[in-house]
C-alpha cells in the first residue's frame, strides 16, 4: 500500500528493518472487507508476535500442567516457564526483586487489588485520593467504592485547553490528608503523557503514595520503577503484545509485604486449618488459584520481543507517524483535533463537524481501516470536553508511513464523497410506505401520525441494497433508507426515550393497537448509518404482533443483506439495542 498525500513529500520511516518485525505480526497481512488491513486500535490492544503466539501454542501441545504444585516433569517444566516470565517481568520495570511483581487478570484488576487490601486497611473518613481529569474508569471507579466503604473523599486535577495535567492545580490539591495519588503515565483518550516523575515526588512530600497506570506506556517507553519512584504501577499484558487476560501489579515490597492478601484460596497460603490460617509470602499472597498461566509466559516473551527493540528509534517512529496524521487532518474542513498537549503518545483523537464519530468508524473500517470510536471509557473526560467522544487513531511500532498516509487519504474522501449527502430533513417525500404496510397503518384508529410514516418493507430494501457494487453506494443507499424515517425531536428526544450505552444516541417509542394488536415503532439516531439501519429494523418489526415479532429472526435477515457485522453484541452497538428493546417489548405484551 503506497499513498502520498496532498500537500505531503514523500515521507521515509524512521525505524530500521520495519519490514521485518511486520513479518513478525502474522494478522497484519490479512484482509479487511476485501481491503489490506490497516490496525490502527492499538491503544485498545495491540497485535501478537509470533513468539507470543508460538509459546502459547507450545505450552498446551508440549507442557500444559498446573505450577508449584506437583513433582511432575511436567509441572516443573510449567513452574520454571511461568516464573522466568516473572523474572522477565521484572527485568523489564526494573524493579528490586521478583517478589514484587504480582500476577493479574489485567490492570483494572491490578486497581482493584490495591484499592482493596492497601486501601481499605489504610484509609479512614477524610482521607483523600487525587485523580486525574485523564483517568480511565478502571482507575476511577475503584476508588470511589473504596471511598463509599471508607469515607475518603476523591480530588480531581484538571487540564488545561491542550490537555496537558494542570501542574498548579495538583500542588494545590496536595495536603496532610492526601494519601494516595492515583494517575495514568499516558491518557488512552488524547495521548497525554503525564509527567509522573515530578508528581511521584510531590506526592511523596506530602507523605502520600502514588499508583501509576502504565497500560498506554509500556509499549512506547523505557519504565523504570525504581527511578520513577512509584510505589505502585499497573499494566495490561495485551497492551504490550502479550495474551489478554493477564496483567501486572508492581509494588514495592515493604508495601506488599503490610498489605492483607484480597481474595483467599489455594497457592496463597501456607496452612490452612479451622483454627486459622496463615498466609503464603510475596508474590503468591495475592495470587490465589491457578493462575493464568499461559498468559504469563505470553507476557513475557511479549516481554523478551519488546526487549530487542530500539527504544529511541521506536519513539522517533511513532512521533513521525502521529505528526503525519496530525498535520493530515488538519488540513481537513470540518475536523478539530481532540488533545495538544506537549508530549503525547501515538494517540491521534479528533471529532469531525460533517460526520458522527460512529459513521466515520463504520466507514473506514469498509476501507480495511480500524480505528476506535467512543469516549475511551474517559466519560469524565469527554464530559470536561463537551463530547460524547471521539475518533481516535493509535500507533504500535509496526505501522508505517503509508498506512499513516492511506488513513489520512480515506478521511479526505470521507469529507468530500457525495456519498455522506444524504442529511436527514424534518420532512421528507422520499419513498414511501408500501402498500400492505400503508393497508396495516389504515386498519389502526388513533394511531399517532408520526408512527404512520414507516420504512419501505424488506423486499423494497432488499432491491436497492443487493447487487450494489462498492461500499460506497451500499453505505449511500443504507443512509438514504435513514431519510425516510421521520426525525425525531424535542420531547421526542427525551431521556426516558433514549436507550442507553449506546455509541451514538438512540431514541425509540412504541405505539401497541388493542384493536389489531399490534406494535409499531420508532426510532432514531444522530449517526446517519445506524439511521439508516434502524429502517431495516423497524421494516423487520414494526406493524407485527408480539408474537411475530418474538420469532422474527432479525440475524437472518441481516445476513441476507450482507450487514450482519452491524448486529454485533458490542456494548456500544446501538443496533443491538434497539433489538433487545423491541424483542423486550414484544415480550411484555404476549
Amino acid at each position: 500500500m503506497k499513498v502520498t498525500m496532498k500537500g505531503q513529500a514523500n515521507a521515509v520511516s524512521t525505524f530500521p528493518d520495519l519490514d521485518n518485525i511486520r513479518q513478525q505480526f502474522p494478522l497484519l497481512s490479512r484482509t479487511v472487507h476485501g481491503q489490506s488491513l490497516v490496525y490502527l486500535d492499538n491503544a485498545a490492544t495491540t497485535q501478537k508476535p509470533v513468539s507470543v503466539i508460538e509459546s502459547v501454542d507450545r505450552y498446551y501441545r508440549e507442557q500444559n500442567a498446573n505450577v508449584h504444585r506437583a513433582s511432575h516433569f511436567l509441572s516443573g517444566c510449567t513452574t520454571h516457564a511461568f516464573e522466568a516470565a516473572r523474572e522477565t517481568t521484572r527485568h523489564f520495570l526494573n524493579a528490586r526483586f521478583a517478589q514484587e511483581i504480582i500476577w493479574t487478570r489485567g490492570a483494572t484488576e491490578a486497581i482493584n487489588l490495591v484499592a482493596n487490601s492497601w486501601g481499605r486497611s489504610q484509609l479512614t473518613s477524610g482521607d483523600e485520593i487525587i485523580l486525574s481529569r485523564l483517568e480511565h474508569h478502571a482507575n476511577i471507579v475503584p476508588w470511589q467504592l473504596l471511598a463509599e466503604v471508607t469515607g475518603a473523599i476523591i480530588r480531581v486535577v484538571e487540564l488545561d485547553e491542550a490537555g496537558n495535567l494542570d501542574r498548579q492545580h495538583f500542588q494545590q490539591l496536595l495536603s496532610e490528608k492526601t494519601r494516595l495519588v492515583a494517575i495514568a503515565h499516558t491518557s488512552n483518550a488524547i495521548g497525554t503523557i503525564l509527567p509522573v516523575k515530578e508528581l511521584i515526588a510531590l506526592a511523596h512530600r506530602v507523605g502520600a503514595l502514588v499508583l501509576v497506570d502504565g497500560s498506554q506506556a509500556v509499549a512506547h517507553q523505557k519504565v523504570d520503577v525504581q527511578a520513577l519512584g512509584a510505589d505502585f504501577y499497573v499494566f495490561s499484558g495485551h497492551k504490550v503484545y502479550g495474551p489478554t487476560g493477564i496483567g501486572v501489579l508492581y509494588g514495592r515490597r515493604e508495601l506488599l509485604e503490610n498489605m492483607p492478601p484480597w481474595q483467599g484460596g489455594g497457592e496463597m497460603i501456607e496452612r490452612v486449618s479451622f483454627s486459622g490460617t496463615r498466609f503464603n509470602h510475596l508474590p503468591f499472597k495475592f495470587e490465589a488459584g491457578t493462575p493464568n498461566i499461559v498468559g504469563a509466559i505470553g507476557l513475557g516473551k511479549a516481554l523478551e520481543f519488546l526487549a530487542g527493540i530500539d527504544f529511541a528509534a521506536l519513539h522517533a517512529h511513532e512521533c513521525q507517524l502521529r505528526t503525519l496524521v496530525e498535520e493530515g487532518l488538519s488540513r481537513i474542513n470540518g475536523i478539530r483535533l481532540i488533545g495538544q498537549a506537549e508530549q503525547k503518545a501515538p494517540v491521534v483523537s479528533f471529532v469531525s463537524s460533517e460526520l458522527h464519530n460512529q459513521d466515520i468508524g463504520l466507514m473506514l473500517d469498509q476501507q480495511g481501516i480500524a480505528v476506535r470510536t467512543g469516549h475511551h471509557c474517559t466519560m469524565p473526560l469527554m464530559e470536561s470536553l463537551n463530547l460524547n467522544g471521539t475518533v481516535r487513531a493509535s500507533f504500535a511500532l509496526y505501522n508505517t508511513v503509508d498506512e499513516a498516509n492511506a488513513f489520512v487519504v480515506a478521511m479526505e474522501k470521507l469529507h468530500h464523497s457525495p456519498v455522506y449527502d444524504a442529511h436527514p430533513e424534518m420532512k421528507n417525500n422520499r419513498g414511501g410506505v408500501s402498500g400492505n404496510a400503508q393497508a396495516m397503518i389504515n386498519e389502526v384508529n388513533g394511531l399517532p401520525e408520526i408512527f404512520c410514516q414507516q420504512a419501505p418493507e424488506l423486499v423494497a430494501i432488499a432491491n436497492r441494497l443487493n447487487g450494489l457494487s462498492g461500499w460506497q453506494e451500499r453505505y449511500r443507499q443504507i443512509m438514504l433508507l435513514g431519510k425516510e424515517l421521520p426525525v425525531l425531536s424535542g420531547e421526542w428526544r427525551s431521556d426516558d426515550a433514549r436507550l442507553h450505552g449506546c455509541e451514538s444516541s438512540v431514541w425509540l417509542h412504541y405505539h401497541y393497537d388493542d384493536e389489531t394488536m399490534r406494535l409499531y415503532f420508532i426510532a432514531d439516531s444522530d449517526a446517519r448509518v445506524i439511521r439508516g439501519l434502524i429502517a431495516i429494523v423497524l421494516a423487520v418489526f414494526s406493524g407485527r404482533t408480539p408474537d411475530e415479532i418474538a420469532r422474527e429472526d432479525i440475524d437472518q435477515w441481516f445476513r441476507e443483506l450482507d450487514l450482519f457485522n452491524h448486529l454485533s453484541p458490542s456494548r456500544g452497538n446501538g443496533l443491538k439495542a434497539i433489538v433487545r428493546e423491541i424483542q423486550a417489548i414484544a415480550h411484555r405484551y404476549r
